[in-house]
């Protein structure tokens, strides 16, 4: 007789790497639960997944190109393409479709890809933004685009959000909106890095001053990289570059003190961070939470304009955590110095309410474990 799994589908957005990072963790835990899960991703987030996840069945599943600008603001180009936004979340939930069809899931994880739900099956939406941050000047479109995206939020079963609960947890006001939607779900922070934390992570050696990570798409990933390199020019400390380009394995050394690679996996990554008496990165959310959970020090600077990123960076340095300072005015020095009073904070998860979630919708879809031959197979 042979088990028949329950499987899962995983559809990351592709933003940078931070979204496939996160669902890492997620993965491996319905794989724990009896899950067999799918992936279905593209671009950088395909390419970290398939390194990070040997083994596993990856799907290219095509999203949106958003075009970015060194010179145009990120928010208001965003709302020149709302319109296109709207026509690709439902190209996007016709090409799930197909993904359906052919893999026949009997449970959908979307990470901020609001298209992927599909109505004859359980579907989840990850998301830490609730309330989306858009530029003050434009109330009315800002109301228009959280009415949109709680349209969407409503096609899934459960919302489930990556923060705690109380005391408006990690990400603030954008996990913790005015109005709660009532199929939301907080399953606490999620990181790659949970399983690699062990007493001795606190007791590692220094080996690096400063460790910089780079995210996010280019040109603004490729711009920071290069200001933060001319800073460090007459800087005399260790410093370690991870320029975040999953698809590339190069490493080298400059002036025998930075010492830059493109991509490193999880461990790698894991003990160069613990290595670093400080980090250098973007406020993106997941590096957020990959912060906390290791308990390190860290500057964030705030992709120009990416509102979420801006608002995070401002709420961790109002609760005395994080120090950030905007790309425009980052002056290394400066920023080291004012780090000093900004000690980080470690909080951690023990993913019982993620498990909790994933096993109340087991029960809800009814999904025994079914056991047949594999002469009926055949």
């Amino acid at each position: 007789m042979e088990t028949i799994r329950k499987k899962a589908l995983v559809c990351p957005m592709n933003w940078g790497i931070g979204h496939a990072s996160r669902c890492t963790i997620v993965i491996k835990i319905l794989e724990n639960q009896g899950f067999q899960v799918v992936i279905a991703a593209t671009g950088k987030s395909k390419e970290f997944l398939e390194r990070e996840l040997p083994g596993r069945q990856i799907l290219d599943f095509p999203a949106s190109k958003i075009p970015f600008s060194g010179t145009l603001r990120y928010a208001p180009k965003m709302f020149r393409l709302n319109p296109i936004l709207f026509i690709t979340i439902i190209s996007e939930h016709r090409m799930l479709k197909k993904i359906v069809d052919h893999i026949q899931p009997d449970l959908i994880i979307s990470d901020n890809r609001l298209g992927c739900w599909n109505r004859r099956i359980l579907s989840v939406f990850m998301t830490h933004q609730l309330d989306l941050r858009l530029p003050g000047y434009s109330k009315i479109t800002g109301s228009l685009v959280n009415a949109l995206n709680r349209f969407f939020l409503r096609r899934y079963v459960e919302c489930w959000i990556p923060d705690f609960e109380a005391h408006r947890g990690l990400a603030g006001d954008l996990s913790h909106p005015s109005a709660l939607p009532p199929n939301v779900r907080y399953i606490g922070i999620l990181s790659r890095f949970s399983e690699l934390i062990s007493p001795q992570t606190d007791l590692q050696p220094c080996r690096f001053d400063i460790l910089v990570m780079l995210s996010g798409p280019d040109p603004q990933r490729s711009e920071l990289e290069q200001k933060i390199l001319r800073q460090l020019v007459n800087i005399q400390m260790q410093v370690a570059i991870v320029r975040g380009m999953p698809g590339s394995d190069e490493a080298y050394v400059l002036d025998n003190r930075i010492h830059v690679f493109s991509h490193l996996e999880t461990e790698e990554m894991f003990q160069l961070i613990a290595q670093s008496s400080l980090v250098i990165c973007r406020s993106g959310y997941s590096s957020i939470m990959d912060m906390v959970t290791i308990g390190k020090r860290a500057i964030f600077i705030p992709t120009p304009g990416q509102t979420e990123q801006e608002y995070l960076a401002r709420y961790l340095m109002e609760k005395k955590i994080f120090f950030s300072i905007e790309e425009k005015q980052f002056d290394l020095l400066y920023a080291l110095e004012m780090s000093k009073n900004f000690p980080g904070i470690i909080i951690r998860n023990d993913y019982k309410a993620l498990i909790e979630r994933i096993g109340a919708l087991s029960e809800s879809g009814s999904w025994p474990l079914l056991t047949q031959s594999k002469i009926d197979q055949d």
